[in-house]
């Protein structure tokens, strides 16, 4: 598994909301915007917001804050999403259309190009007009649209098998949604997205909350 030393893992997942905070501010007409306005808006100190802005290598100015435009650009660069990366979903069920579907990923450069799976009765048919191929032609088709993410979203007993065949290929990424730790391939990324973690998380706000009582 080829390993990258990222920095602030938690810092890095957090930029994705200060951004969509950010762009809200840029279209109401403010060109710049402070740490403690971030801070403010997502419970944060701000002193953390300023910790996180600063892996992008951006400086905020005294008494004026971030410019808007150069701090969107600034987080945009460190995450990649300036730049277009060709992706194909593998799996084409429920969670393939879902994903599919999600607008905001073209904002952030990822382009789905294909998708694949073993059921014939999908190979030919789209999912939000992304073409379906057999899985068997993988090989032949990441290389011919140039993809460099792979998305699974196989049943998870045929997940590491199957990222055994992406290894075959030109993908470079895999973004996991089975619950199997994979054995990533020499030469690839793989990140894991466990979906049940931020249910665990609100499944245990609810269990704290404070019974409300009427008052009579």
């Amino acid at each position: 598994m080829l390993r990258q030393k990222i920095p602030a893992t938690p810092s890095i997942r957090r930029l994705p909301f200060y951004l969509h905070i950010i762009k809200n501010v840029q279209s109401e007409g403010y060109e710049f915007i402070s740490g403690t306005v971030i801070a403010q808006e997502l419970d944060l100190e701000p002193i953390q917001v300023r910790k996180d802005l600063a892996i992008t290598g951006i400086v905020g100015k005294p008494k004026k804050g971030y410019p808007v435009a150069a701090l969107i650009a600034a987080i945009e660069h460190f995450l990649g999403w300036d730049t277009k990366r060709n992706a194909v979903i593998i799996g084409a069920g429920n969670l393939a259309t879902a994903l599919t579907g999600y607008q905001e990923f073209k904002f952030h450069g990822l382009n789905f190009v294909a998708a694949f799976d073993t059921d014939r009765r999908k190979v030919g048919s789209s999912i939000h007009g992304v073409p379906v191929f057999s899985l068997d032609t993988l090989k032949e088709q990441v290389h011919a649209l140039k993809a460099t993410i792979a998305i699974l979203t196989v049943p998870s007993a045929h997940a590491q098998e199957t990222a055994d065949k992406i290894a075959e290929t030109d993908i470079k990424a895999i973004w996991n949604f089975t619950n199997v730790k994979l054995k990533a391939p020499k030469g690839i990324v793989c990140q894991r997205e466990d979906l049940t973690s931020g249910y665990a998380m609100l499944s245990i706000m609810l269990n704290n909350l404070k019974p409300h009582r009427v008052k009579r």
